[in-house]
C-alpha cells in the first residue's frame, strides 16, 4: 500500500511541475494592448510610414515636404 501511495504521489508532483512550467513559458511576458497605426504609402517614393506622419495633398500622402512638392514618382510597381 505504500509503494501505491509512493507512486501517486509521485506522479501527482511530476503533473503539477510540468503544468507549472508549461503555462509560465507560453505566457507572453508582456502582453500588447495597443494596434498599430494606420500606414500609407509615399506617392513619391513608395516608403509606408504611419498615417499621422504623412503628409497629404489630394488624396495622395507624402513621407516629406520635398516629396509632396514634387509630386508624385514615376517608380515602377
Amino acid at each position: 500500500m505504500l509503494r501505491l501511495l509512493f507512486w501517486i504521489a509521485l506522479i501527482a508532483a511530476a503533473v503539477w511541475f510540468w503544468r507549472k512550467f508549461k503555462g509560465a513559458s507560453s505566457a507572453p511576458n508582456a502582453p500588447r494592448e495597443y494596434d498599430a497605426p494606420p500606414m500609407v504609402r509615399c506617392a513619391h517614393c513608395g516608403v509606408h510610414l504611419p498615417r499621422d506622419r504623412a503628409l497629404a495633398l489630394e488624396q495622395q500622402w507624402y513621407c516629406s515636404q520635398a516629396h509632396l512638392e514634387q509630386g508624385p514618382g514615376t517608380r515602377e510597381r
